[in-house]
């Protein structure tokens, strides 16, 4: 039984869909990447799975998030509390944001340490130095007397995360962690993560619209577009046969080795706001493969037959294997 098992997640705010039957499942020990670009539903799925959507004025529609043995739809909110932090973590996508300017940075890992595991003031603080250790943050006992303004990005994203761990949880949710950060410091974060993983034993879902990080950090893979899944799989199957045109297109916008300059090609058009969600597929518009079907009907899920472990594809016309 996995860790976290989402199945036909719907989700919408107000009256507006906006999540539209997402399933994807994570278990101990495990990284996958929800990936897709901006307006794909990805930080909604991350706000739902925290139980944040009433923040927003979201509701879920239909379907069923399981943790362990809690029903993530369903949980009243002084359940979720009791989750949050401690079993669930959420690392965001601006560290800056995610601190308080007002307080060192060495204090607010401490109050998750607090709140979380209900440790002294001075256990706290040993706690904290030893997870500034552990993220390799240098003379971690005079970084945490300062504040957030006066550390770089990549050191704020490693608070950050101490922040998250404090709690010791078993599921860390990381929504665009490498956001604005220069390419070095995004790959000694992304290698952070990856060895919380392994080390720890975690499950880290790990949110990004890069595929050249799902490539270095995940195992297996989802693709969001516009709200809906497009595809899923291992990560070697994806990236040796990808099966729907977005994952194809998506993968081909990531720079390669010895490029010549101009020759980096983009996705034409952008992501439909939920306003103008297209009526069948919805990367029909955008599609090099779209026929009469796709304009006017939803696609189902078909099971890929894949070496690593097989996969789904919500595609009309899928791609066949010899032309990933």
């Amino acid at each position: 039984m996995s860790l976290l098992a989402v199945t036909d997640l719907s989700v919408a705010i107000g009256m507006v869909p906006l999540l539209d039957r997402i399933s994807f499942s994570l278990d101990r020990g495990e990284v996958l990447g929800l990936v897709g670009e901006s307006g794909s539903g990805k930080s909604l799925t991350a706000m739902t799975l925290m139980g944040l959507l009433p923040l927003i004025g979201g509701r879920i529609t239909a379907g069923r998030a399981s943790f362990d043995d809690f029903d993530l739809t369903i949980l009243p909110e002084a359940r979720y509390r009791a989750l949050r932090g401690r079993r669930i973590a959420l690392i965001s996508q601006n560290p800056m944001t995610s601190l308080d300017p007002i307080l060192t940075v060495g204090a607010q890992i401490d109050q998750a340490s607090r709140l979380h595991a209900g440790l002294s003031a001075a256990a706290a603080r040993a706690r904290s130095l030893d997870l500034m250790h552990q993220l390799r943050i240098p003379e971690a006992a005079a970084i945490h007397g300062q504040y957030p303004h006066q550390l770089s990005g990549g050191m704020k994203q490693r608070i950050v995360i101490a922040m998250a761990l404090a709690g010791d949880p078993d599921l860390i949710i990381a929504d665009e962690p490498t956001t604005a950060l220069d390419v070095t410091i995004q790959a000694q974060i992304i290698q952070i993560l990856s060895d919380l993983v392994a080390e720890r034993g975690v499950a880290l879902l790990l949110i990004t619209h890069d595929m050249g990080v799902v490539a270095q950090a995940c195992h297996r893979v989802s693709v969001l577009y516009a709200g809906r899944c497009a595809e899923t799989g291992t990560v070697h199957d994806i990236f040796a046969r990808p099966r729907h045109p977005y994952t194809k297109a998506l993968i081909g916008c990531i720079p390669r080795e010895g490029q010549a300059p101009g020759t980096l090609v983009g996705i034409p058009g952008m992501v439909p706001t939920a306003f103008t969600y297209p009526k069948g597929c919805r990367y029909h518009p955008r599609c090099t493969v779209a026929a009469a079907e796709c304009r006017t009907e939803v696609p189902a899920g078909s099971i890929l037959d894949r070496s690593g472990g097989g996969g789904i594809v919500f595609c009309h016309h899928p791609l066949e294997a010899a032309h990933g």
